[in-house]
């Protein structure tokens, strides 16, 4: 199976992340530099890696990611939506594992605006009669 890179995209509140898989050994490397470095804390090591180890593939690709925007955890789950959507494309068969696991699934909740008038988007000044 000769196969080139393949490329997807994956979103979480303010994140992207732009995925490159080939196959490989299982290198992670992040805006340049490894899983380890850019992620020193497991759990969010582990949510990158969790499409890959439900679908049985660490160690036979090499992925490459451009983070952009957003904080560590909404990187973290967008780098792991953008895996899997690629997982998906390199071999159909692993779609179904993806989706009970709920990999596949963006995410779609988002800071809500701040509306003009009040502190928030929900919250209100306090209000006085008098």
């Amino acid at each position: 199976m000769s196969m080139e890179v393949v490329n997807t995209v994956g979103r979480r509140k303010a994140a992207v992340a732009r995925v490159y898989v080939k196959s490989g050994k299982g290198e992670i490397t992040i805006n340049d530099r490894s899983l380890q470095e850019y992620f020193p804390l497991e759990i969010f090591q582990y949510v990158v890696k969790q499409p890959l180890l439900v679908t049985d593939n660490v160690g036979n690709f090499d992925i490459k990611i451009n983070l952009d925007g957003g904080g560590i955890k909404g990187q973290a789950e967008a780098a792991r939506l953008g895996i899997a959507r690629a997982l998906c494309e390199i071999d159909a068969e692993l779609r179904g594992v993806l989706k009970k696991n709920g990999f596949l699934t963006r995410d779609s909740r988002i800071v809500e605006r701040k509306k003009p008038g009040q502190p928030g988007a929900r919250k209100k000044f306090q209000f006085s009669k008098r």
